[in-house]
């Protein structure tokens, strides 16, 4: 691991009896990072967390903070806020005292507490709400407190476990972006977990994707989506088309698309599966010359606002339908229906082999 990382994860292991929901995990995160641990239920993604917070103790391995190995710390010895899913406030306790919490707890002097308290309540976007109490505000008006409290006593780490999956949608992309404003701001390491992906791929810097307790991926958003390591990844980050196809020396074959491909120079053929992003198939520009054109019919069209999902059959293709995204707007220059013909490219570089 390197040494300019402010939390080191080393062949981390969490065994529950015959069942082992971590695989030995290393992963290394840079101080001011914004990591999220991305994938389905019961991959492993909140069990890790709650592993760095010392709310679970790990089989073996270590973990390590700033230079400092915390693995056998409990957590009120480790340097992290937390907020969870379900808010956790005080329901007794006032918006003012909630936050102050963990500073009454460090015994601060209650000068500074206030002080404190008014920076972090204005800080989330809701002055004057110290009086309040937590039955009196609303779900994201909660979970902004709870954020408060979590940085009231200036952690070098924010761990967020599934914050925004109790939200209302609107309210899940209005905080998402001020979480991460804040974030930003404040320059503090964060790791959130989250099983959504347009959630992880609009505020993370990094994404861990995990499934069955192994870690598939650590890329930035933009690798994560272009360049999936794996076909889980490929099929749970963003939305794929899964063609069966094979390749041969040079070529990958797609029904009766022929496709110039590197992976293809091994000398013996082998079946593959071709993933393929929606928007990598375009209807236009398509000019002359052109390679990987093909004609297409429309059997479905899913309205979604701007775009649509529009599903398309080929004679040249395997027999199933191919998601493709096109604009409301050229639907209807086109005067495009279900059961129009429609001609497309493929894009032989967004290709991916697995």
């Amino acid at each position: 691991m390197s040494q300019d990382n402010y939390l080191d994860l080393r062949r981390v292991r969490k065994e529950f009896g015959a069942f082992t929901a971590l695989k030995d995990i290393n992963l290394g995160i840079r101080k001011g990072e914004f990591v999220c641990f991305l994938g389905p239920s019961g991959c492993g993604k909140t069990t890790l967390l709650r592993i760095i917070a010392g709310l679970e103790m790990h089989t073996s391995g270590e973990v390590w903070q700033n230079g400092r190995d915390i693995s056998v710390l409990p957590p009120a010895q480790r340097d992290y806020g937390i907020v969870f899913q379900s808010y956790a406030l005080f329901p007794n306790l006032s918006v003012a005292d909630n936050v102050a919490y963990g500073l009454v707890n460090r015994k601060t002097p209650r000068a500074e507490i206030g002080k404190r308290v008014s920076e972090l309540v204005k800080l989330v976007g809701l002055p004057g709400s110290e009086p309040k109490y937590p039955s009196q505000l609303s779900g994201g008006q909660q979970q902004r407190i709870a954020l408060a409290r979590a940085l009231a006593t200036s952690p070098g780490l924010l761990l967020l476990d599934e914050p925004l999956s109790a939200l209302d949608a609107l309210e899940r992309v209005r905080l998402r972006g001020e979480i991460r404003a804040l974030q930003q701001t404040l320059g503090v390491t964060t790791i959130m977990v989250t099983h959504d992906q347009e959630e992880a791929l609009a505020v993370a810097d990094r994404i861990v994707v995990m499934n069955h307790g192994v870690i598939e991926q650590v890329g930035t958003p933009q690798e994560v989506y272009r360049e999936p390591a794996s076909p889980f990844v490929a099929d749970f980050v963003g939305k794929a088309n899964v063609l069966p196809g094979r390749l041969t020396a040079g070529m990958l074959e797609a029904g009766g698309l022929r496709i110039p491909h590197a992976a293809g120079e091994s000398p013996t053929d082998r079946e593959v599966r071709i993933y393929l992003r929606p928007e990598d198939v375009l209807a236009r520009p398509i000019a002359e010359g052109d390679a990987h054109v093909f004609d297409s019919r429309i059997e479905k069209i899913e309205f979604l606002g701007s775009y649509c999902h529009v599903h398309v059959t080929s004679d040249v293709l395997p027999a199933q339908p191919l998601v493709v995204y096109l604009s409301l707007n050229f639907l209807a220059e086109q005067s495009l229906e279900v059961g129009s013909s429609l001609r497309l490219r493929l894009l032989q570089e967004r290709v991916r082999v697995f």
